[in-house]
């Protein structure tokens, strides 16, 4: 269980092939911190289970079915990528629960100011339409956010200038795939 709230920012070190799963090391820091084998790190708002850590590298083996289900298929050598360690009972959680399940894989429509704040435009499958509820939450690549409107197969988030620096969305635009989560609250009533 995590909370939407990214504690950093990581990058791919190397993707390989190891049978029939594919190794994913990634550089952190934050992240690393009271971290051991077999935790479980949002990666991109993807639940991994660490299976090695060695001199700043987080290592995690992910499966065909996760690579296809998400937009971690996608990431190369470099890529950016948000990290979030998993929550500890007491803790304050600031955004929302999110399980690190993903549900769809969303597209960029557009990045645009409307009446000075920053709207991510976001497009999901229809059947996903039930599960967007204007002022409840979502989560983008781990990110927990608000959904300000919801138009056809659309719906719009507000980003503040702290989490555009802070996350991937300063790197992503139009065409770009996000790894969306619904709120559980909202699946459960729908």
């Amino acid at each position: 269980m995590f909370s939407g709230i990214v504690e950093e920012l990581g990058s791919v070190k190397t993707i390989s092939r190891r049978g029939v799963v594919t190794l994913l090391e990634v550089s952190a820091a934050e992240a690393l911190d009271g971290t051991v084998v077999g935790d479980s790190i949002a990666v991109n708002g993807t639940c991994l289970t660490v299976v090695g850590i060695d001199k700043g590298t987080l290592s995690f083996e992910v499966i065909q079915q996760t690579l296809t289900a998400t937009n971690l298929g996608e990431l190369h050598t470099g890529s950016k990528v948000n990290l979030e360690r998993s929550l500890r009972v007491g803790e304050r959680i600031s955004g929302h629960f999110v399980t690190g399940h993903v549900d769809c894989i969303g597209i960029i429509r557009q990045k645009k100011h409307v009446s000075s704040n920053l709207c991510v435009e976001v497009a999901v499958p229809h059947r996903y339409l039930g599960f967007i509820v204007p002022q409840g939450s979502v989560s983008l690549d781990g990110i927990s956010l608000t959904v300000v409107y919801k138009k056809g197969n659309t719906f719009g988030v507000y980003i503040i200038p702290h989490t555009l620096e802070h996350t991937t969305l300063k790197f992503k635009g139009p065409s770009e795939k996000v790894n969306v989560e619904f709120d559980v609250l909202t699946k459960k009533n729908s």
